[in-house]
Formats: C-alpha cells, structure tokens, sequence
C-alpha cells in the first residue's frame, strides 16, 4: 500500500483523495501517474484488503476499483465503502466480458464503472463527473442541516437520555444504504423516525412511500408491493405500479413488518437478495434501488420461535436496530412536545389558545402514557378543540385523564433518580442550588440548556454557579 501522494503536502485548499485498487501492480502504477499529474490527491492499494484498510484510515472522496480480484473482490470493497465512507462514491474497472457483474454493481450503488482498456481522457471525465455529483451532494446535505437548524420542522423532540441516544445513532446510520430495523410501542414515533432516516440520508432527493402491512388483506398487500400487470388476476384492469418501484432511487417504510404473511416473506426475502422485483402477472424482474426500513411493535425473535416469521428474512431486515422509548420513559420530553402540538392543533383548528393551566399541565406530565406519543397527541387536539378561551383547564382533557389524581407523590426510587433531595427547613438558595445541580446532571453539563429549563439567563445561572 503506497503512502499518500506528495501533492497532499503542498499548501492550499486540500485536494479530493482517489482511493485506486488494482492487483495489477503496473496497471496500478499507470492509474497513480495519471491522477498525481491532473492534480489528484491518491492513495493505492494492491489488493480488496488493502482497499479497507485505506477506507477506515483516510478521508476518501472516490474508489477507483478493479472489479475482478482474488479473495475481496470489487463487489466487497463497493460494500466496505458504502459501510465506511457512505458519501465516498465507487467507481469499477471490468474488462468487457464482466460488464453484467459491473451493471450489477451500478444497481447495488456504485456510481459508475468503466471498461478495460481504460482511456485517460475518458477515465479522468468520469472520476470528474463523480466528484461534481459528490460536491453537489455535500452542498445540498449542509444546506439542510442549516435549514433544519434554523427550522427543525417535523423532526423527533426530546433531550431525554433516550432520545439523545437515538438520535446519534440515527445521525451515524441515515448516510449508509444499511436495510434498518426500528423497534418501539404503537404510537411512538416509529414513521417519523424512518422519515428522519430518510431526510439525513444521500436519498433525501428521492421518494419516501410508507406502507401499512397490516392494514391491507393479503391479496392486496402482494399487489401493493410489487404491482402488477394489466389482467393479471380477476379485477386487474390496468397495470398498478408497486411500492418497491414507486420507491425507486429513496426509501420504502414496511410498517408492521411482522404481520406479512409467511408465504410473502419469501418473496420479500428474494427482493432484498436480489434489489429486483417483479410485478403478479409480470413476464420478468424489474431492477429497484431502494433502501428498506422496516419497522414492528411485535417481538419478531418470538414470532421466529413459533413459525410466523421467517428467520433469514428477520436478520436480512436487522442490520441495524432502533429502539423507540416508549412516551412513560421520557417524561422529561413532555414539556418540549406540548407547545410544539398547541402550535400544530392551533393552526389547524384555527383557534388561539396560549397555553395550558397549572392542573391540566400536571396531569399532562405524571399521566402513564399507554398510547405512548399518539395519546398525548390527542389528549392536545381534543383540549384545543374543547377550550373556548386562551388557556386549557383540566375539563378539556379526556375524562380519564381529568378524574385522575392531580401531583403524584414521587416513589422513592423516582425521587433518588432526579437527584432532588428536598429536607424540611432548607433554605431557599440551598433549594435553588439542589435545582441546579438535578437539572445540570439531567442535561449532562450543558449550561444553555441548564438556563432555558429552569425559566432564566445563562448569566443568571453562572451569577447561581458562583462563576465569572
């Protein structure tokens, strides 16, 4: 493995990085001349091995691969890179007999391949092409994420230890093409997880299609999925197109995963195998490139056990698990939700409610949650819907939440985990000190944060802390 080119220490704004790979030693060569002298940054390997170890350790913008090589071939470092590098794109070099592999490759997410023997102009336009369509990618992923910071319209809410969690996983996963498994109670939030995978992902540009598996009969779930063609059953009339295609080049959101029936599962199976589908009354496969998330309420290791889920089907899906906490584990999240749903229920029910009362406002908080997300999410609506003034009272809640009793006295264990200890006759600034401390140790030492739960400035907060 060579070290990187001498042209990456000059000075100046530093240079795309070409990974080449070829076990070709004098092809190898020939390919590190012509990119050191266009102006490349380039680090080459002789081997698919080699090629992974260069990915984990350098920066790569482009792999330039052979495609044909002993033990890990192009095939394995096309998939290492989409692991290591996700925003790295991949170019293969075929001789012309393996132009299907190579066409193969295009569908599985290499960005383009070219035929041996390799003409310079041609090569250097293609890694050129590559590396505008990889900058334009870039650009448009800040542009969001400054978009986002500024208006972080629709995403997951919520600074619990659960939800921080989540949400760093979900920022290393959304990038990779990885097939990921999300986890969680009804009413959580699992579609809006998935389309926050979506919109962080290199397919944000691309369709999002969900798809409910266990709201359809199994006659029309297969037709839904995978479409069909004109008089292909009784009742087909034209051709429909399914979900699979219509998520063609984004992300398709198998909901309720563990409710498809077992004879479909293998059909499903074959389709993430194969990144094909082909339509009921269909004379052939259709090539899709499609990122699958799947999401289940369901214990599916348990439905494995009893003959209801396919076991190669379950670990094809499991690449990666997200695990939605339930709304009863992320109390401290409530306070963030509720005005972000009285903004929402009030634009929509055109109403100008302000906010909620000290009554109505406890019982939102200690309430158990068993509908999780989607509850409190109703609770909200309803209580606009009711109020006829600029505050909701305790009245305006469901009845079951309303007859509940208000100020639940905090079980031991709840009282130790908040780190609040509250003795008869402490003082009031010993009081305010315990606050601070509870809520810093909550927000794991950030101090804006700190300031803004507990209702004051960040240099009232140092002037409490003692600090300059």
């Amino acid at each position: 493995m060579s070290e990187l080119s001498d042209n990456l220490a000059e000075e100046g704004p530093p240079r795309p990085l070409l990974l080449l790979v070829d076990d070709e030693q004098a092809h190898l060569e020939s390919l590190e001349r012509i990119f050191q002298r266009a102006g490349y940054g380039v680090i080459t390997a002789e081997n698919g091995e080699q090629a992974i170890d260069c990915l984990r350790m350098h920066p790569v913008a482009v792999v330039l691969t052979d495609l044909v090589m002993p033990r890990t071939d192009g095939f394995a470092v096309l998939k290492a890179a989409q692991t290591l590098r996700p925003q790295a794109l991949v170019v293969l070099m075929t001789a012309y007999g393996t132009v299907d592999n190579a066409l193969t490759a295009i569908r599985q997410g290499a960005w383009d391949f070219v035929t041996k023997p390799i003409k310079r102009n041609g090569l250097l336009t293609c890694i050129e092409r590559a590396l505008r369509h990889r900058q334009l990618q870039m650009e448009n992923q800040n542009l969001r994420a400054r978009l986002h910071a500024v208006a972080p319209e629709g995403g997951l809410v919520g600074n619990s230890d659960g939800m921080r969690h989540l949400k760093a996983t979900l920022e290393q996963v959304a990038p990779s093409s990885a097939t990921v498994l999300i986890l969680g109670e009804s009413g959580t939030g699992k579609e809006l997880c998935a389309r926050e995978i979506h919109r962080h992902s290199n397919r944000s540009g691309g369709p999002f299609v969900a798809v409910n598996c266990a709201a359809l009969p199994d006659t029309i779930l297969e037709a839904e999925l995978f479409g069909h063609e004109k008089g292909a059953f009784t009742g087909a009339e034209m051709q429909k197109i399914g979900r699979f295609e219509r998520a063609n080049g984004g992300t398709l959101l198998l909901d309720e995963v563990g409710d498809i029936p077992l004879a479909m599962q293998v059909k499903l199976l074959r389709v993430l195998q194969e990144n094909e589908v082909e339509r009921l009354g269909g004379d052939g496969p259709i090539p899709i490139d499609v990122r699958v998330i799947a999401a289940t309420n369901t214990d599916l290791k348990q439905q494995i056990k009893e003959g209801r889920f396919r076991e190669d089907l379950y670990y094809r899906l499991d690449v990666i698990t997200l695990q939605m906490p339930p709304l009863r584990e992320r109390a401290d999240d409530i306070p963030l939700l509720l005005p972000l749903m009285l903004g929402r229920f009030n634009d929509k029910h055109q109403k100008s409610i302000r906010g909620f009362s000290d009554d109505a406002l406890d019982v939102l908080s200690s309430w158990s949650y068993p509908g999780n997300v989607r509850e409190l999410e109703n609770a909200v609506e309803r209580a606009v819907v009711l109020c006829p003034a600029e505050t909701i009272e305790l009245s305006h809640l469901p009845p079951v939440m309303a007859d509940a009793p208000i100020g639940p006295t905090p079980t031991p264990s709840q009282s130790h985990d908040s780190g609040l200890v509250f003795q008869p006759g402490m003082t009031m600034e010993q009081l305010e000190r315990a606050a601070i401390e509870a809520t810093l140790k909550h927000t794991q030492g950030d101090k804006n944060l700190t300031a803004q739960l507990l209702g004051i400035s960040l240099r009232t907060l140092y002037r409490r802390l003692g600090e300059s």
